[in-house]
C-alpha cells in the first residue's frame, strides 16, 4: 500500500485506523522491521521513530513548564502576542466551531489554547493546556511538535499520534518564522475531530501562519520609520538586564511536612519545613493580601488563642527563611509576603480552571497537609477537594472520573462510584468492579 495519506484513504477510514494502531504496538513493543511500519506515512513513521529515540513513552501526560504567573509573564512579552487578536478571527471566529486553537513558542510550549469550551475541556484532560510542553521530544508525534521539528506545516490523524491519550483527536499546525532573520518564533495548531486535519485546514493553518508574519513585518517597518531617537534607544538597549528574580513553591498535597522549593539563577534548594511554619506559610500564600496578627493567630491556633502564641512562631520562620528564602521573609501589620509564593495545591485548583482534568488529577497528591487541624488549613483542604470534586463530576470524561475512585478522596465516595457507573458502556469490564464497592459502602 502506498505511504501517503491520500493513497491511504483508497481503504476504509476503520481498516486504516487499525492498520496505524497495530504498526504503532509493534515498533513502541520494539519491532522495528513489522511489515506494517510500511505502509505507515513516511512523515509519521520518522516521527515515532525520533519519538523513541527521545524516550517518550507510549501514554503519560505532558509536563506544565510554566506556572500562572510565569505564562502571564513570557506570553505577554513573546513576539507572537500581538498577533492573537488575527489568529483568532482567522482561526475561530465562531466560539461553538467544534475545534481549540493553540499558539505555542519555538519549543513547545502551548501559550494560549482557546476555543470550543466542551472540545477544550476533552482535549484539557490529555494535558493540551496553556503551559504545557508539546514539543515532539517530549509528548512523541503531533501536529505542534512535529511542525516545529520539521518546520513546516504538518497533519496528524488520530491513530497517528505517539501518545495513546492524543489518539482520538486531528490537528493541523503550521509553524511561524521571523519574517526577516526566518528564525523559528513559534507555531499555531487547530485540533479537533476528523474536521480539524483536512486540506483545507491546512490550507486555512499555513495561510494564518503566512499572514502573522506579514503582520510582523508590517509592525516592524512602521516601528522602524518612527524611531526618532536611535541614540537614547541604543543607550536603554545597551544596560545590562535585570537579574531574574528567585520564584519559590510550597508543596503540601499528601505532606504534613511541607517541603519549600526555591529557584534561582544560581542555586536551586528544597527544605522540608515544621508542620507550623508550613501552616503560616500556607495561609500567607492563600491570602496574598495580608493578614492581621489577630486573624493569622485565628487560622492557625483558633479562636481562643491569644496573638501570644503566634508572635514567637513567626520569631523563628523569619529566621528560617532568612536562610533558605530571603525574598519571602513576611513584613508585619499585616504579616504579608513580599513576594508570591506559589503552591502545589493552587496548581491544581488552576488546571481545573484550564479545563486540564486529567492534569490536575494527576497533580494532586493527596490533601493538603493531611495532618493539621489549623482552622485555616482545613477550610483551604476542604476547599481543594470540592473544587476537584466538583469538576470532576460536572465535566470530566469517564476515564478521569474512574482514575479519581482510585484515590484517597475518591474511593468511598458513593456519588462519584454511582456517576461513573452511569457513565460507563452497558458491557464495560469496569462495571462490576464499581457495583460491588457500591454494595460494600450500602452495607
Amino acid at each position: 500500500m502506498p505511504s501517503s495519506w491520500s493513497s491511504r484513504r483508497e481503504v476504509s477510514p476503520e481498516t486504516s485506523r487499525l492498520i496505524i494502531e497495530r504498526a504503532h504496538d509493534e515498533l513502541v513493543g520494539g519491532n522495528a522491521v513489522d511489515a506494517r511500519l510500511a505502509q505507515i506515512r513516511g512523515l509519521v513513521r520518522d516521527s515515532w521513530r525520533r519519538s523513541l529515540a527521545h524516550l517518550v513513552g507510549a501514554e503519560g501526560l505532558p509536563p506544565l513548564d510554566l506556572t500562572d504567573d510565569e505564562l502571564d509573564a513570557y506570553r505577554s512579552a513573546h513576539p507572537l502576542a500581538g498577533a492573537m487578536d488575527m489568529i483568532r478571527g482567522l482561526l475561530q471566529p465562531d466560539a461553538d466551531a467544534g475545534v481549540v486553537v493553540a499558539v505555542g513558542d519555538a519549543t513547545g510550549r502551548l501559550l494560549w489554547v482557546e476555543g470550543d469550551r466542551r472540545v477544550r475541556t476533552l482535549t484539557g484532560d490529555m494535558g493540551f493546556v496553556a503551559g504545557a510542553n508539546w514539543s515532539e521530544e517530549v509528548v512523541g508525534t503531533s501536529a505542534p511538535g512535529t511542525a516545529l521539528a520539521l518546520g513546516r506545516s504538518v497533519q496528524i490523524h488520530g491513530a497517528e499520534h505517539f501518545n495513546r491519550l492524543v489518539q482520538p483527536w486531528s490537528c493541523t499546525a503550521a509553524p511561524v518564522h521571523d519574517p526577516e532573520t526566518r528564525r523559528l518564533l513559534g507555531v499555531i495548531d487547530v485540533t479537533g475531530g476528523p474536521e480539524a486535519a483536512t486540506p483545507q485546514a491546512q490550507l486555512l493553518v499555513d495561510a494564518t501562519a503566512r499572514a502573522v508574519e506579514g503582520e510582523l513585518l508590517v509592525a516592524r517597518l512602521r516601528a522602524r520609520a518612527a524611531a526618532t531617537a536611535p541614540i537614547a534607544v541604543g543607550r536603554a538597549t545597551s544596560r545590562g538586564a535585570a537579574r531574574a528574580p528567585e520564584s519559590a513553591t510550597l508543596r503540601v498535597l499528601g505532606r504534613d511536612r511541607a517541603l519549600l522549593e526555591v529557584t534561582g539563577p544560581t542555586r536551586e534548594t528544597t527544605s522540608e519545613l515544621s508542620g507550623r511554619h508550613a501552616e503560616i506559610l500556607l495561609m500567607l500564600a492563600v491570602h496574598r493580601q495580608g493578614l492581621s496578627a489577630e486573624r493569622l493567630t485565628e487560622l492557625i491556633y483558633g479562636t481562643d488563642a491569644g496573638e501570644g502564641s503566634l508572635r514567637p512562631e513567626m520569631v523563628r520562620l523569619r529566621k528560617v527563611l532568612e536562610r533558605l528564602a530571603p525574598h519571602l521573609v513576611p513584613t508585619s501589620r499585616p504579616y504579608r509576603l513580599p513576594a508570591e509564593l506559589h503552591t502545589d495545591a493552587s496548581q491544581v485548583v488552576s488546571l481545573l480552571d484550564r479545563g486540564a482534568h486529567r492534569v490536575a488529577l494527576a497533580a494532586y497528591r493527596g490533601p493538603v497537609l493531611p495532618e493539621s487541624t489549623a482552622p485555616g488549613v482545613e477550610e483551604f483542604r476542604d476547599s481543594v477537594r470540592l473544587a476537584l470534586r466538583e469538576a470532576l463530576m460536572s465535566e470530566a470524561s469517564v476515564d478521569v472520573l474512574l482514575a479519581y475512585t482510585d484515590t484517597t478522596d475518591g474511593a468511598e465516595d458513593a456519588d462519584v462510584l454511582r456517576l461513573a457507573l452511569r457513565m460507563l458502556p452497558v458491557r464495560s469490564p469496569r462495571r462490576a468492579g464499581l457495583v460491588a464497592r457500591l454494595e460494600k459502602l450500602d452495607s
